[in-house]
């Protein structure tokens, strides 16, 4: 037995060190490649769809339309940068104060804080959930991004995988779902809804908003304003 166990532990190793490197390029390639290229679709997408199919949906369908920048209205980019990440075009993928002020010191588990980076790279790269490995990976894969994408490319990958619904993924697929027009023509009152939802995509709800989603619309409204409307994005490059 002992000489079997011999025998087998370095081909575990081995395949499992093959394993990570092959995980590894992947996510590298995966950086470099949708630097420029459209996203077709996410991990967390996967992730949707193989959960719904073990569960015996066959009717669920993980969509997302991809649009670039200039097909999505500026409140829309306004809209999460003020609800989610009023930082984004300044910190260099992680907002330390955020992050501090979400650590919970008591029973170390971090309760969000996440940036817009952090997100993206969540949303393309890996599962959902919360654990310290998976926020490791997350740390890496945003330090990625953030090297090789510009702000701008982070926002539009952003707005295309985000979720905004039950099988709705993107901007341009929760835009025609719910208002039944592209994500050009999303007024601010609209875009501040979809943002609304993002928190918790699955327990609340675009097209059947609660109070709290109404009071949480007005709120991310009056912050746009605050940032200045697209003067904010203009001077930020992100238009």
């Amino acid at each position: 037995m002992s000489k079997r166990k011999g025998v087998l532990w370095p081909r575990i190793k081995s395949w499992a060190l093959r394993l990570i490197l092959t995980v590894l390029g992947l996510w590298i390639a995966g950086i470099l490649l949708f630097s420029f290229l459209p996203v077709p679709f996410s991990a967390v997408m996967v992730e949707r769809q193989i959960s719904a199919w073990l569960q015996g949906d066959f009717h669920y369908v993980a969509h997302s339309d991809w649009v670039g920048k200039g097909d999505i209205s500026p409140w829309m980019s306004l809209a999460v940068i003020a609800s989610e990440d009023q930082k984004f075009p300044v910190h260099w993928g992680f907002d330390v104060d955020a992050i501090e002020s979400a650590l919970d010191k008591e029973n170390g588990r971090i309760r969000g804080a996440s940036t817009l980076s952090q997100q993206t790279a969540k949303n393309m790269f890996l599962w959902d959930g919360r654990s310290w490995v998976r926020k490791g990976l997350e740390a890496g894969l945003t330090v990625g991004i953030e090297t090789v994408w510009t702000k701008r490319r982070i926002l539009t990958v952003y707005l295309n995988v985000a979720e905004f619904g039950d099988g709705v993924f993107g901007v341009e697929e929760a835009s025609q779902r719910y208002f039944h027009k592209p994500a050009s023509r999303l007024t601010m009152a609209e875009a501040a809804l979809l943002a609304a939802v993002l928190p918790n995509p699955i327990r609340f709800r675009a097209d059947a908003p609660s109070g709290y989603i109404r009071q949480r619309q007005q709120w991310i409204m009056r912050q746009m304003r605050q940032l200045g409307g697209e003067g904010f994005l203009r001077a930020n490059k992100l238009l």
